[in-house]
C-alpha cells in the first residue's frame, strides 16, 4: 500500500514544494524546456498547457535512426516513489510525418545527467487496422540507453502494448512507481494498462518529473498531480 506524503499539482499552474508539507505557486515558466514550447491554452473547454516541438527537431529517417529522446517541459521535483497522474490530449502537426503517431507521455525519475524513465502513449496506432501498430499503443523506454528502438529489438512485446486510446481526446494517465516497478492505469480503469517490472535506471534512482512528446505532434496536458510516498 503506498502512504502518500505530500502532493505536487499542476494544472496552468504549478503547486509544488521540496516540502512535501508546503504547497507554493510557481508560474509556468518556472518548468525546465528541452527543445519544446509549452504555452497556456485551452482544449475542449479545460485550460491546459499546450506543448509544441518545431519542426526542425523532427526526425528524418532519411538521415537518422527513429528513437526517443529528450524533448520535454519537466520539474525539478525529487521524485522518488508515489504516483504521478495527469489529463494529455495529443494531435498530428500540421505536416507531421508519416511515422508520427501523436507521441505524448510522463517522464519521471529525472537525473542530473539527463538520463530518465518514460511511459507514453501513440493514439493514433490504437485506431489503425494494422494489429501490429495497435500493439504499439503504449510504450516504455529508459533515456539514453533504453530507447523504444533497442528494446523492441531484445525484447519484443514487453515493453509496449495495446490501449483503447485515442487521438484529439483527454486521457487519463496514471503511474505508480514503487522500487524498480510501474504500473500505468488509463482513464481511471482500476485495472492496469500496462507494466514494467524492471525500470532500467534502478529501484533507487530519484529526480524530476516531467511532461514529453516527440516528433510531429501537438499536445495538451492538465491537472498533473504527483504524489510522493513516505520514505
Amino acid at each position: 500500500m503506498i502512504k502518500k506524503s505530500g502532493l505536487l499539482t499542476v494544472g496552468c499552474i504549478l503547486a509544488f514544494s521540496s516540502d512535501a508539507n508546503t504547497a507554493l505557486l510557481k508560474p509556468v515558466e518556472e518548468f525546465n524546456l528541452i527543445g519544446v514550447t509549452l504555452e497556456d491554452d485551452n482544449f475542449k473547454g479545460s485550460k491546459a498547457l499546450r506543448m509544441s516541438l518545431p519542426s526542425n527537431h523532427w526526425q528524418d529517417p532519411n538521415k537518422e535512426t527513429l528513437t526517443d529522446r529528450n524533448f520535454m517541459a519537466w520539474l525539478p521535483v525529487s521524485f522518488h516513489n508515489g504516483i504521478i497522474e495527469v489529463d494529455l490530449a495529443s494531435t498530428l502537426a500540421t505536416g507531421a510525418p508519416d511515422y508520427a503517431r501523436g507521441f505524448a507521455g510522463v517522464s519521471f525519475r529525472i537525473q542530473p545527467d539527463g538520463s530518465f524513465e518514460n511511459i507514453y502513449l501513440r493514439p493514433t496506432n490504437s485506431q489503425s487496422q494494422d494489429q501490429v501498430r495497435r500493439n504499439h499503443s503504449v510504450q516504455y523506454f529508459a533515456y539514453p540507453n533504453f530507447r523504444f528502438d533497442r528494446l523492441r529489438k531484445e525484447a519484443p512485446e514487453r515493453y509496449e502494448t495495446y490501449a483503447d486510446i485515442e487521438p484529439d481526446q483527454w486521457i487519463h494517465m496514471k503511474i505508480v512507481v514503487t522500487g524498480q516497478h510501474a504500473t500505468l492505469y488509463l482513464n481511471n480503469n482500476p485495472t492496469p494498462a500496462f507494466m514494467v517490472n524492471d525500470l532500467k535506471l534502478g529501484s533507487s534512482a530519484q529526480g524530476g518529473v516531467g511532461i514529453w512528446i516527440e516528433s510531429g505532434t501537438v499536445a495538451w496536458f492538465k491537472d498533473l498531480k504527483v504524489t510522493p510516498v513516505s520514505e
